[in-house]
């Protein structure tokens, strides 16, 4: 919701709170088949984009959360190959993970294709490896791209979705997981941003049952500011097919071949420890 002209404010009335970003206009808006999307230019995040009211990416901090979502995950796993992202239709984490040299595969399926089309246009620092001969982007819907998938087809599934709401609301459940377990070889990881570990603990608490009882071997949450998110503290959540979460390539990390401006080897140490407030409602 809007406060006045001037500002572009969302209310998240479960915890009382409201974020607000000064617009100077709003560049684009339309109803898809899925949702509603918006873009605003801001005066301090740059370029915004909102999805149903909610905010998605900015300009200015959208590295936070893409490079969390990628790199933890890409250096945890012993040798990741072959990706599959749900949802990530701005394609920013798609661009992470295609820094990492051993991945030869990475296919993005994100069910409305204008959010690329519009990322494409306003983000296109985002899209920067979209051509790339290693990038697929497919428009469809997830949940069946994963059932229709090969048992053992990929080694890191990255769900990058929006909130538990339409379209992505199938894919935070027990019968989910299940099929990413499957779709996953052994040793593989799955990665899902888990919302915010101080506003949202009931529903991390209950994707970790989930992951658990879909047969991974074992979870871990770990967190990292967002400012343009509800709290402005976000998380994901790690689920292994057989592999130890806190074992990583640190030589691989530490000497990386590419340039970050959040994740270092030092922060993926961190997040080993998790979550303090978590680990404690995890017990």
């Amino acid at each position: 919701m809007a406060l006045d002209e001037h500002w572009f404010t969302e209310v998240f009335e479960p915890s009382g709170s409201a974020f607000s970003l000064r617009i100077t206009a709003k560049l684009h808006q339309e109803q898809t088949p899925y949702q509603r999307i918006e873009i605003y230019q801001t005066t301090e995040f740059g370029y915004l984009m909102v999805i149903d009211g909610c905010t998605m990416v900015s300009s200015r901090d959208n590295f936070l959360y893409h490079e969390m979502m990628s790199h933890p995950v890409l250096f945890t796993h012993a040798k990741p190959q072959q990706v599959l992202i749900i949802g990530g239709g701005d394609c920013g984490t798609l661009l992470e993970v295609l820094r990492h040299p051993q991945v030869q595969h990475c296919t993005q399926v994100d069910i409305d294709e204008r959010v690329t089309r519009l990322s494409e246009k306003y983000f296109p620092e985002l899209c920067a490896s979209n051509s790339d001969p290693r990038a697929e982007l497919r428009f469809d819907d997830g949940v069946k791209w994963l059932q229709d998938a090969n048992p053992g087809s990929y080694d890191i599934i990255i769900v990058d979705s929006t909130d538990p709401v339409g379209p992505a609301e199938g894919l935070f459940n027990e019968v989910f997981f299940r099929t990413c377990h499957r779709a996953l070889r052994d040793g593989g990881i799955l990665v899902q941003q888990s919302e915010s570990p101080l506003i949202h603990v009931e529903l991390i608490k209950s994707m970790h049952h989930a992951m658990r009882n879909a047969g991974f071997s074992n979870t871990h949450s770990y967190d990292f500011p967002q400012p343009i998110y509800p709290s402005g503290w976000w998380s994901a959540t790690l689920a292994g097919k057989g592999r130890d979460l806190k074992r990583f390539r640190e030589s691989e990390s530490r000497h990386k071949s590419f340039t970050t401006k959040y994740y270092s080897y030092a922060k993926h140490l961190a997040l080993i420890d998790g979550v303090p407030l978590l680990n404690t409602a995890l017990k």
